[in-house]
């Protein structure tokens, strides 16, 4: 009986570590802000091992003091439904694992703001089963704990946006030469269109691709659409979208 109970004590302690290392605890994410994610790290494994010096710049700026095109450009360009899902656009999935059916090849795709928010901050850019098992819980976990307004806040504020460029404010003031805060609603487009694949595409460089999707975003921005807009603020008794209250 002692023997199972010490087995058990000590037990208790790993597993413990296992799972925080397996699915680390995200609700302190409600207060505190991200210094270094995953992807920050990986980034300059890289750069280490292919012998580069690369500075990483980073700077961190609050929701009220990013321009509202950027806050709708990105949710336009990268998950119309942000506002709306619980984590999962179950039907972008669909369409990216009919594609992965059709090229046999296994990709992500379809993923949500807050999937890839859960990528940047816990997970290394690695194509598994587990992996995305455990992107699905720090997902699931990240709608729990937070609300859709501070996954968005995060994930402008680590995002990659090209070569050792992390955050929307680094960003905007590489390519534009200003702060977040006063980005226009075409330069806003220009900063999403790019997020697929921040390193090969430049947000103020002269490629067809960057001025055509650009173009795509900028005039769903101009519609108006609500749809892709942060809804109100819920009054006492309604629920938050995010929060599961």
């Amino acid at each position: 009986m002692k023997k199972t109970l010490y087995a058990v004590l000590i037990a208790l302690p790993v597993l413990s570590a296992t799972w925080l290392a397996l699915f680390p605890d995200v609700s302190r994410l409600e207060r505190e802000n991200p210094e270094r994610t995953a992807m920050m790290e990986f980034r300059e494994a890289e750069w280490e091992a292919g012998g580069r010096k690369v500075k990483l710049r980073h700077r961190w700026v609050p929701y009220s003091r990013i321009s509202p095109y950027v806050l709708e450009a990105v949710v336009i360009a990268e998950d119309e439904k942000f506002w709306n899902h619980e984590g999962f656009d179950l039907e972008g999935i669909q369409r990216a694992l009919e594609k992965d059916l059709k090229s046999g090849e296994f990709r992500s795709g379809g993923s949500t703001i807050s999937q890839q928010l859960a990528k940047n901050l816990f997970l290394k850019p690695t194509k598994s089963p587990v992996r995305k098992l455990r992107e699905a819980i720090i997902t699931w976990r990240l709608e729990r704990a937070l609300t859709k307004r501070r996954i968005l806040e995060i994930y402008l504020n680590v995002a990659e946006w090209g070569e050792g460029i992390f955050g929307i404010e680094a960003a905007s003031r590489h390519h534009f030469g200003k702060s977040a805060a006063e980005l226009t609603p075409m330069e806003a487009a220009r900063l999403a269109a790019v997020l697929p694949n921040p390193r090969r595409l430049n947000a103020s460089g002269s490629q067809p691709y960057v001025a055509r999707r650009a173009d795509v975003i900028y005039r769903i921005m101009a519609k108006g659409g609500s749809a892709v807009q942060e809804p109100a603020i819920p009054g006492p008794g309604e629920r938050q979208p995010g929060t599961g209250e």
